[in-house]
């Protein structure tokens, strides 16, 4: 988004978040530094980045790269990442912050409304929201219906981001989360933005949430 609109102000972290923050960025960017990045753009925004939001949506598992991918490619646009309002959540606020990425504490929940109002309201200024649909405890790639919600609310587009690594380290957590290996490739896919009407409830607005999940997973692959 354009410059002259700034995004809104950050909270102060405890000290502890930020160092850990801090470290996490580090690595991020050190990590990345060896990382070939294969783009493959089928929504036309690299070349012609729309003028309005969109709710950038990625699984949880594949975040490591994002950060730079977004610096790289796409440094114009202001926005925020949904992160849990949990202690691990305000180390991923800090580290992201590093990158110039704002943050928004809440979930994606049906029962997260103040969550939803603080998504809507950075919207509405103007900012790109980044949601992990999974997180921030799962289960694994399964789409929270709150997307679909903030999507009605504010009717920016659903930027669906599928990643994926060649080569890389597998934590034993919830989401299996993944490192890529130093010099291993990324590619990222930029999936065609996808409208919610906003009319939509029962089972169309079901439908809507299982086409965009199945987006995210093309194969059914939940490894």
């Amino acid at each position: 988004m354009a410059d002259s609109n700034p995004s809104p102000p950050q909270p102060q972290y405890p000290l502890k978040a930020r160092m850990f923050g801090w470290l996490a960025a580090g690595l991020i960017r050190l990590v990345c530094l060896t990382i070939r990045y294969r783009v493959d753009d089928r929504a036309g925004i690299l070349d012609s980045p729309p003028d309005h939001p969109m709710l950038w949506v990625f699984w949880h598992n594949r975040i490591f790269v994002m950060p730079i991918f977004y610096r790289r490619y796409l440094p114009s646009r202001k926005g925020a990442v949904l992160t849990s309002p949990s202690r691990d959540g305000a180390v991923i606020a800090s580290a992201i912050g590093c990158f110039g990425v704002g943050s928004v504490r809440g979930s994606t929940s049906k029962r997260s409304v103040a969550g939803l109002l603080a998504l809507k309201k950075w919207v509405n200024d103007g900012n790109d929201i980044v949601i992990t649909p999974d997180g921030p405890r799962g289960p694994v790639y399964h789409l929270a219906p709150g997307l679909i919600k903030l999507s009605q609310a504010t009717g920016a587009p659903i930027l669906p981001i599928r990643v994926e690594y060649d080569s890389a380290w597998r934590f034993k957590s919830w989401d299996q989360f993944r490192v890529p290996k130093p010099f291993s490739r990324a590619t990222v896919i930029l999936e065609p933005l996808e409208t919610i009407d906003p009319e939509a409830e029962g089972d169309s607005f079901e439908a809507a949430r299982e086409h965009v999940q199945k987006i995210l997973n093309p194969n059914d692959e939940t490894d």
